[in-house]
């Protein structure tokens, strides 16, 4: 993907709770920046408003990895939790940063009906400073769920400069 492109879609305006849910994931993605982790998290909210599990990205302290990303830890909360998938299909998932294709097609898989995501994959390129051999794959979250059975509304990206805070400066520390 070439970083300096826009994203596939305009951002996309959320409501009050969208905001606050997704700011708890920046927050989050703060957390797991701050014990050593990659600046991700996510938020599995049910209709409802309660949180069903939150994931933070443990690429750093717990290795790397597919199983690392905050989306793939989160998705396996609900699983291990036994959150039964009508449940999960009417939730939302707040990521703060948006889902890469693995991740995307997880959280299709684990039956989750929403996604909401704060920084585009093209602003997560530019922050790293990702070249052609660390950029991963191309393809959008936008475009994966697209391609799933079950329709997956995705929202994002949203609140782009709150959701780089916790990026200040790591990535320029990662590269060192």
């Amino acid at each position: 993907m070439d970083d300096s492109a826009p994203d596939d879609a305009a951002p996309d305006d959320t409501g009050e709770s969208d905001d606050t849910h997704l700011r708890h994931a920046f927050a989050l993605a703060a957390k797991a920046r701050a014990r050593g982790d990659r600046p991700f998290a996510a938020v599995i909210v049910a209709e409802d408003g309660t949180t069903l599990a939150e994931g933070l990205s443990t690429q750093g302290t717990g290795g790397g990895g597919t199983l690392a990303h905050s989306e793939m830890n989160a998705c396996q909360a609900v699983i291990a939790a036994g959150i039964p998938r009508p449940r999960l299909r009417r939730a939302t998932i707040y990521s703060s940063g948006e889902p890469c294709a693995m991740c995307a097609a997880a959280i299709f898989y684990t039956g989750i009906g929403r996604v909401v995501y704060g920084l585009s994959a093209a602003a997560i390129l530019h922050l790293r400073n990702a070249q052609p051999h660390t950029a991963g794959l191309s393809l959008s979250c936008r475009e994966v769920l697209a391609s799933a059975a079950e329709p997956v509304e995705v929202v994002g990206p949203c609140l782009e400069a709150e959701g780089a805070q916790p990026h200040a400066g790591y990535w320029q520390q990662d590269a060192a």
